[in-house]
Formats: structure tokens, C-alpha cells, sequence
């Protein structure tokens, strides 16, 4: 604004004193007009009458035509300062118009200006808005630009750790496998190993029974033959009576390794028969047994029955 104002107050000053000026001259100039003084020649002594009237008539006739002359120099000049006020009036006029329209133009210039002003104004805020806008969508493509890489992140990694948990879940299933296969292998082999175990215990038993069950006949042939021996031992030391035909009594002998009678019993019987018996035991003091331990077991504790013989 301030641009616009210097120059429209040197223009008005300028044209104010123009027309001050103008004013001025006209009221400065005389509107009387100028009287014209005219000096007749003085009459020469030589001239007649005749020839001083015709000169004063020919002096005449030219101040007339010099009052005249002056006179429509007189009109010309006011005719050419009325021109010229009439000039400096169209000038003013002109220039009051010009001064008006230099103000309208600045005025319009201003509104322009102003307008522009806005429009720039306007154009910035809505170019800051645009921008604004264009930051916002640069952070909120930047934005879906980390949640994107923050997504194929995750997703990666959950793609990672779906990958191992499915080697691992694969590899556990092999492990599974392996082990079920490993373990009925073993299970295999352990029966094919408890089959052959149990048929070579069965095998060792069956041995084992067929040899128990010959060493038990041995065994029990040897205790017969050792019965058969402490009965012969017993019926030499048993004194008899004719009172004792067709008794008999039953006897416990518990005897040590070596055949020493430790203890003798009757178990029943005749009463005089078995007194006999255990007096003939106790006379012996040690019978006849095996030094084979499996027979010394059938002999150490046992029952026999004696009978006289006559």
C-alpha cells in the first residue's frame, strides 16, 4: 500500500500547483487596455497647410490602423491566453482526471493487489494444505509401509517358526518312528529273545526235570538202599520177643551229616514194639547215610517203620 500512496501525492501536489499558477497569471494581467500614445510630428516651417492637414490625415490613418493592429493583437492575445487558460484548465481537468484515474488504477492496482495478495494468501494455504495433506499421506504411506514390512515380518517369521515347528514336529515324527520302529525291533527281539530264552529254560527245564527226575530216582534208590540199611542196622540191634510177631511201630530218626542219631521218636505203634525200636536206635548211636548232600536231605529227617523179623 505504501508503494502506491507516495506517488499519488507528488501527482496531486504537481497538479495543484499547476493550476495555481495558471490562476494566478490571469488575475495578474491588466484587463485595461493599454492606452497608445502617439507623437504627431510637429508641423515643419517649410510645410503649407495643404501638406500639414494631408499629413496629419495619413498619421491618422495609421494610428487608426496601429490601434487596430494592437487592438486585434490585444484580442489575439487574450483569445490566446483564454486559450491557454482554457488549456491549463483542460490540463487541470485533465489531470484532475488523470490524478483520479491514476487513483481508480491504484485503487484497482490495490484491489488487484489485494486480491492477489489473498489469492496468494489462499493459494499458500491451501499449497501448506497440500502439502499438510501430502506429508500426512507420505507418513501414512510410511506408516503402511513399516505395517507392511512389520507384516511380511511377522508373517516371515511366523513362516519361520511354522517351518520349525513342522521340522520339528517332522523330525519328532521320524524320532516317533525311529523309536516305535526301534522299539518294536526290540520288542521283536526280546520276544524273538524270550521265545528262545523261555524255549531253551523249558529246554533246561525239561533237561533239568529229566535229570532231577533221574537223580531223584537215584536219589531215592540211594535213600531206599540207605533206608534199606538203617532198617538192617536197627534190626541188628533190636532185641525181640515171640510176643512181638506181626507188630510193628513207626519211628522218626533225625540223623547229622555224619549218621549220628540226634533224635528218635515214636510215632506210633505197638507200645513194646516201639520201645524195642528206640532202645535199638540209641544202641546204634550213629547209622549209615550218604555223603551225597541231595540224599543226606531225604535222610536227615526221617520215618520208617520197623518190624521184627524172626
Amino acid at each position: 500500500m505504501q508503494q502506491f500512496k507516495t506517488p499519488l501525492i507528488i501527482s496531486l501536489i504537481l497538479h495543484v500547483a499547476l493550476v495555481a499558477a495558471l490562476v494566478g497569471a490571469s488575475f495578474l494581467r491588466s484587463n485595461t487596455p493599454e492606452v497608445l500614445k502617439v507623437t504627431l510630428n510637429a508641423p515643419s516651417p517649410e510645410e503649407t497647410p495643404e501638406e500639414i492637414v494631408s499629413a496629419v490625415a495619413v498619421d491618422q490613418n495609421e494610428v487608426n490602423k496601429r490601434i487596430e493592429d494592437m487592438r486585434k493583437q490585444e484580442e489575439a492575445k487574450k483569445r490566446a491566453e483564454q486559450e491557454r487558460i482554457r488549456e491549463l484548465e483542460r490540463r487541470a481537468a485533465q489531470a484532475k482526471r488523470d490524478s483520479a484515474a491514476e487513483a481508480e488504477r491504484i485503487k484497482k492496482l490495490e484491489q488487484q493487489r489485494k486480491a492477489k495478495e489473498q489469492e496468494r494468501k489462499k493459494a499458500e494455504a491451501e499449497a501448506n494444505k497440500a502439502r499438510e495433506q501430502q506429508r500426512k499421506e507420505r507418513e501414512k504411506a510410511k506408516q503402511a509401509q513399516l505395517e507392511k514390512e512389520k507384516a511380511e515380518k511377522a508373517a516371515k517369521a511366523a513362516a519361520e517358526k511354522r517351518r520349525k515347528e513342522e521340522e520339528a514336529a517332522k523330525k519328532a515324527e521320524e524320532e516317533r518312528k525311529r523309536k516305535e520302529a526301534e522299539a518294536a525291533r526290540k520288542a521283536e527281539e526280546a520276544r524273538q529273545k524270550a521265545i528262545a530264552e523261555q524255549m531253551m529254560q523249558e529246554q533246561l527245564a525239561a533237561e533239568q526235570a529229566a535229570r532231577a527226575k533221574a537223580r531223584q530216582q537215584q536219589v531215592m534208590s540211594e535213600v531206599d538202599k540207605y533206608t534199606a540199611l538203617i532198617k538192617s542196622r536197627i534190626q541188628q540191634n533190636l532185641l525181640i520177643d515171640e510176643s512181638y510177631r506181626g507188630k510193628e511201630c513207626r519211628l522218626n530218626i533225625k540223623l547229622a551229616f555224619n549218621g549220628l542219631v540226634t533224635s528218635v521218636n515214636s510215632l506210633g505203634g505197638d507200645r513194646q514194639m516201639c520201645d524195642a525200636a528206640v532202645r535199638a536206635v540209641r544202641r546204634v548211636d550213629t547209622l549209615p547215610v550218604s555223603k551225597e548232600r541231595d540224599v543226606y536231605e531225604e535222610l536227615k529227617n526221617i520215618n520208617l517203620t520197623v518190624r521184627p523179623e524172626f
